[in-house]
């Protein structure tokens, strides 16, 4: 069952860093991320940038903007589901990224590249 409080940001992110596979490392909350983020993005999984837009959710998809590679040397991508009223501020891709990479660019500059990355609970609780 997903749940959700308030005080949980509006945020799904899920990215990889260099020696750890893609995960959601924000979860808005929910307890299983997966479907609002497989909604949001609407299958749209092959394209390096992406931006869709429903009601009340807004999806993009940008390349790490410091070009950070994983292990196997790929640029590390973001992709990030924004919802509610925040949503509505985030119009285009550019936006997009302007808005959403400093919400979570300090948070991945300290884990990227580390063996492993704190849970999704730690980051949403900020201890890690």
């Amino acid at each position: 069952m997903n749940t959700h409080s308030d005080d949980q940001p509006r945020l799904i992110w899920a990215t990889r860093g260099r020696n750890w596979g893609f995960r959601f490392l924000l979860g808005a909350g929910l307890d299983d991320p997966l479907l609002e983020y497989e909604r949001a993005f609407g299958g749209d999984s092959d394209a390096a940038e992406a931006f869709r837009r429903s009601a009340d959710t807004v999806a993009v998809r940008f390349p790490d903007p410091l070009q950070r590679r994983d292990f196997a040397g790929r640029v590390i991508p973001h992709e990030i589901v924004l919802f509610g009223a925040d949503a509505d501020l985030v119009d285009s891709l550019d936006t997009g990224i302007r808005e959403l990479w400093p919400r979570v660019s300090g948070i991945f500059a300290q884990i990227w590249d580390s063996d492993d990355p704190p849970s999704r609970q730690e980051i949403e609780r900020g201890r890690f």
